[in-house]
């Protein structure tokens, strides 16, 4: 059933509301719109009790060869008047005496009548006897049953008992008119009011979702409006300043890495100078092979300052067409790198980290695991891109570790690596920022695929 749940929350809180309007409709109708059926049940009892008073009456004033016409007259379709010797309703039945005090008193006699009155239910829940309350309670004794049967025995002055006997069947709901109308009416009146107050709370938190989405990303976006009730307005205040703070963050650690690694380009170039006024030839060449290694290291502290700078603008890309030519720029400079035809996947990004991030990882495949086979595909809402190498692999412990800057597996890939240790580090930093990731894993055949996922542009973001 989650299916018939809408998805939105002011979907799910609209309809969740209109159930319980509609559920509370539906009580106050049982409650109260039968309230005309009710006084209708207890019109009968007590027309009922009238009708067998003006009978007795007749019957004990008339001649005794006038007793068949009246009994004749008062009976109908649904009332029947007989006089017998025995009384039809039995002793007990009468535990309550509103009918036989209401009969006794419109008679208006001193003689104590046992006069004895039954309710029978003949409904398919099987007969049962209710003695009726009338006129206080009558109709509330009856209120729930289907059809059934009144019986009242009466003594005759004149000799015998006079038996009625009347089928009672519950009138239908009594609805007033315009009912329906006027409830159709009340639910869209409350339905309207709620879609327009609940979409000051969920529209501001749609685009809080939405930002917070961009911003995961690593995109440049405005300050949110603050709009709807007080307490969704200080979150989007409160999102807003975080982005502030986090913008300023990532700034600060681009500038400081950046400044970093330009200021000690200086010592390093006057520390080459000085080498190569030392005389000693191995000490020279160590000083100088330690100087490469350093000015190595600070370019590439440089390129990881640049790879996680965001300074560059968010752009919608063909992610296929992006692979298909850093596949080809690679290979032309080792071993071949194939991409499996795949249909083109957009998703937003800085277009140069994108490419920087990529060609880290393709060339980490190439120089460890000679060349690499590259899957593109869509998975859910993100782009699934594999890079599969047949290499040596990577050490369980180790899968990880590897993404720490400065990080170099030689004793677990190759020995001549070449590299600062810093091309997976810039890869994933880059990829995060864009909402993504990559992750390693070793293959059942052998090698290693790294597993790259980007959220697919949606919704022209």
């Amino acid at each position: 059933m989650k299916w018939l749940l809408p998805r939105s929350l002011l979907g799910q809180l609209v309809l969740l509301i209109l159930a319980a309007l509609v559920a509370a409709q539906a009580v106050s109708i049982w409650l109260f719109a039968d309230e005309r059926g009710h006084a209708l049940r207890a019109a009968i009892g007590l027309e009922t009790a009238d009708r067998v008073a003006t009978v007795v009456r007749l019957i004990e004033q008339a001649r005794p060869d006038a007793r068949a016409a009246i009994l004749a007259a008062a009976s109908s379709p649904s009332a029947r008047f007989s006089i017998d010797a025995e009384p039809e309703v039995s002793d007990g039945d009468d535990d309550a005496p509103g009918i036989a005090g209401r009969i006794r008193s419109l008679l208006g006699d001193a003689v104590d009548r046992d006069i004895r009155a039954s309710l029978v239910r003949t409904g398919p829940g099987g007969r049962s006897v209710v003695p009726p309350d009338m006129p206080r309670g009558m109709h509330q004794r009856m209120m729930g049953f289907g059809p059934v049967r009144m019986q009242v025995s009466v003594p005759l002055s004149t000799g015998g008992w006079l038996n009625m006997a009347t089928r009672v069947r519950r009138p239908g709901l009594q609805r007033p008119p315009g009912f329906l109308l006027t409830t159709v009416l009340s639910v869209a009146g409350v339905v309207a009011a709620l879609w327009f107050g609940l979409s000051r709370i969920t529209g501001p938190l749609r685009r809080l979702a939405v930002a917070a989405d961009r911003l995961g990303r690593g995109e440049d976006l405005p300050p949110l409006p603050a709009s709807g009730p007080r307490e969704v307005r200080a979150l989007s205040e409160a999102f807003s300043d975080m982005q502030d703070r986090l913008t300023r963050l990532i700034s600060d650690r681009t500038r400081m890495l950046a400044a970093l690694g330009h200021d000690l380009r200086s010592p390093i170039t006057a520390l080459r100078l000085r080498a190569e006024m030392v005389d000693d030839a191995e000490t020279h060449d160590r000083m100088v092979a330690i100087l490469d290694e350093m000015q190595e290291m600070v370019e590439a502290t440089l390129a990881y300052a640049r790879g996680i700078a965001s300074d560059e603008e968010t752009e919608t890309v063909d992610l296929t067409s992006l692979v298909d030519d850093l596949a080809a720029e690679v290979s032309e400079a080792g071993p071949s790198v194939t991409v499996e035809p795949a249909p083109p996947l957009s998703v937003r990004a800085r277009r140069t980290a994108m490419r920087r991030a990529l060609r880290n990882v393709l060339e980490n495949a190439q120089r460890y695991g000679g060349g690499a086979a590259v899957r593109l595909e869509a998975a859910g809402g993100d782009a699934r891109l594999v890079v599969m190498d047949d290499g040596p692999g990577i050490a369980p412990d180790a899968l990880e570790h590897v993404f720490d800057p400065f990080v170099r597996l030689e004793a677990s890939r190759s020995r001549e690596t070449g590299g600062t240790g810093l091309g997976l580090s810039i890869a994933r930093d880059i990829l995060r920022a864009h909402g993504g990731d990559i992750t390693l894993a070793n293959r059942a055949e052998g090698g290693l695929a790294a597993t790259i996922v980007v959220p697919l542009a949606r919704d022209g973001h």
